[in-house]
């Protein structure tokens, strides 16, 4: 105790949105300090970083589908969890000692994780073992939902339901909450690299066009839908011919992405209905006041909110700064850590 009572005079305690696509860092009392993408630039067929340890994050993701055969820009998440556990170890390493202002291992902070609830025994001790190595002393997780409900400032510590669709890169989790506790959920591998992945096939069987997964993100976010559009737009969309292999631009219109993002999301309805199905009557009949309450990057598709209300019946409200909620809920977890942390009790790590 008197150690740890030391250490925390000197550290930082931090909470970490540890996503598929990005990586938000908050420090208590400090809010949000760091938003990167989750991208670390290595030697190929090696785990050195590159440019000392330093091509982490935005530098990296720069590089993304332009570096030579000598580098490779990896993303070492996958459907939200750990897929390259040296490479996650030496990004979360980088974060935490940018968070720290380079004091690096002589200060050993508390971190607080949100991982996916549908993760198994096997990925949260990979999650542990990364943040340890990396230097944290102590390793709490907490399920994103969770996360997004306390971020969202939703009421999910009182004796009534609370539903949360966070919609990320990897992962969309969807939970019903009460008395400070996740009473069902559902977590689905589907999310916004797989409406990424959804328009870059679109480009190949539609205009024999490869584009690259920025490229995909980059009309998602221009001119990608769920619902119609009062004025449908149309883009210039860059790539290389399948056929000739030299590069050519096309034309493509907000309506034939919203085509392209059809099957996605109607995994990410399934989810949504699933989990309604599976809840307790009396909290089903909260949620017909209280709704359903979107977050994660996916919750920015323009009409996505529309088609969930449609295909459920229920108000759809986006939280206010979807982003950034689940860290924003790690933050505020950090900042009651005594009371919280009893109920999470067999999800941590000391060292």
């Amino acid at each position: 105790m008197l150690f740890d009572s030391l250490m925390g005079m000197f550290s930082v305690d931090m909470g970490i949105d540890l996503g598929t696509c990005n990586t938000l860092v908050c420090v208590r009392g400090e809010g949000i300090v760091l938003n990167e993408p989750s991208v670390v630039a290595v030697r190929k067929g090696t785990n050195q970083v590159l440019q000392n340890g330093n091509a982490v994050g935005l530098v990296a993701k720069e590089m993304l589908g332009k570096t030579p055969g000598s580098i490779a820009a990896v993303r070492p998440l996958k459907d939200g969890v750990i897929a390259d556990f040296d490479i996650t170890e030496a990004m979360l390493g980088y974060f935490i000692r940018k968070v720290h202002g380079g004091r690096g291992r002589l200060v050993r902070p508390r971190v607080v994780i949100a991982v996916p609830s549908g993760i198994t025994a096997v990925e949260k001790r990979a999650v542990f073992g990364s943040a340890e190595r990396a230097g944290a002393r102590r390793v709490y997780l907490i399920e994103e939902p969770m996360a997004a409900g306390i971020g969202s400032n939703l009421p999910i510590a009182e004796a009534r339901a609370s539903m949360i669709v966070d919609i990320g890169g990897g992962t969309t989790e969807v939970a019903v909450m009460s008395l400070a506790d996740v009473s069902v959920a559902e977590s689905i591998r589907v999310a916004g690299d797989d409406m990424d992945e959804a328009i870059i096939a679109h480009m190949k069987r539609t205009y024999n066009l490869q584009i690259g997964p920025q490229t995909a993100e980059w009309l998602k976010i221009e001119i990608g839908s769920a619902a119609p559009l009062d004025q449908e737009v149309s883009v210039d969309v860059r790539g290389r011919d399948m056929i000739s292999g030299l590069p050519r631009k096309t034309v493509v219109t907000s309506q034939e992405i919203r085509d392209a993002l059809r099957e996605p999301i109607s995994h990410i309805l399934d989810a949504v209905t699933h989990t309604l199905e599976s809840c307790e009557p009396e909290l089903a009949a909260d949620l017909v006041d209280n709704g359903i309450h979107l977050c994660g990057g996916g919750a920015l598709l323009r009409g996505l909110d529309e088609v969930i209300s449609d295909g459920t019946g229920l108000t759809v409200k986006v939280v206010d700064d979807p982003l950034s909620c689940v860290a924003r809920g790690t933050s505020v977890y950090l900042e009651n850590l005594s009371e919280w942390k009893d109920t999470l009790d067999s999800d941590h790590h000391n060292l």
